[in-house]
């Protein structure tokens, strides 16, 4: 007991028996200062009495799928200083092939009694994938954030870009420099910001005058090599114009080309 009111004393900048105080629920500590203490209980692992288990910690858990792609360790930086900004502590959860599960993540952010989670992709965006741990979290109460589109029946809060209007002003372009065979890369058949973007691909083509043919649309998991043999694919087809569904695909799509002779952008 007295390493751990010494460690987080210390963590938090406080003097030990006013981490004693409020442990012990006792009066004569500002709010923020108890706030602060509970926090760093958590952050150090340690179980909070059983008189506090009730309340929740200004912890905020921040699952991401991966940190190759750079977008998500940019948003995990915008979002933590934001969160930071709260008083909240970022709790980052990355996930790894072969590693901790998002469902593993949950449990874990569970124990630690977080005030909320933000997700920067998951199963949430794939149809087909479990989703059992995300009704989890809505019987606890638990705030929930979903970054990018998900699929309809999970009820959280989303922030997402409009996938139909990026599709449409990407197929734009390309049209308005002279590409009449435009092919896609997507992700997996059931990934929900693929489906709107290839609604809107048809939508498009058919306004044009056209068809989106099946064999221009090409799917691949979302990695550099993925799009490298998506795009591959479709420049064996006569294609001169790829709209990918991500930034890794995109490098990949760019690769193949130059592979191939091209003058990426040309």
């Amino acid at each position: 007991m007295t390493r751990r009111i010494a460690q987080v004393a210390k963590k938090v900048g406080v003097s030990e028996a006013t981490v004693s105080r409020v442990l012990n629920g006792r009066p004569g500590v500002a709010e923020a200062t108890r706030q602060s203490v509970l926090t760093a209980l958590d952050v150090l692992g340690y179980e909070r009495p059983t008189q506090l288990r009730g309340e929740r910690a200004r912890l905020v858990g921040l699952v991401l799928p991966e940190l190759q792609n750079p977008i998500f360790p940019a948003f995990a930086e915008v979002i933590g200083g934001t969160l930071a900004q709260q008083g909240l502590t970022p709790v980052l959860c990355t996930q790894t092939k072969g590693g901790v599960s998002e469902a593993d993540y949950i449990e874990l952010l569970l124990q630690q009694q977080v005030s909320g989670v933000v997700f920067a992709g998951g199963a949430y965006a794939q149809a087909d994938a479990s989703h059992e741990h995300y009704r989890v979290l809505a019987d606890r109460q638990i705030p929930v954030v979903l970054i990018n589109a998900a699929i309809e029946t999970l009820g959280f809060r989303t922030v997402s870009c409009d996938d139909g209007v990026a599709l449409e002003q990407a197929w734009r372009h390309l049209a308005s420099l002279g590409h009449e065979r435009i092919g896609l890369v997507l992700g997996p058949e059931g990934h929900m910001p693929s489906r709107r973007k290839l609604v809107m691909a048809r939508a498009v083509a058919r306004a044009a005058g056209g068809e989106l043919p099946p064999e221009r649309v090409v799917r691949a998991m979302f990695s550099l090599e993925g799009g490298q043999a998506a795009a591959s694919r479709l420049l064996d087809q006569g294609v001169t114009g790829i709209i990918c569904a991500s930034d890794p695909l995109a490098l990949g799509a760019v690769r193949a080309a130059r592979r191939r002779g091209h003058d990426v952008p040309g």
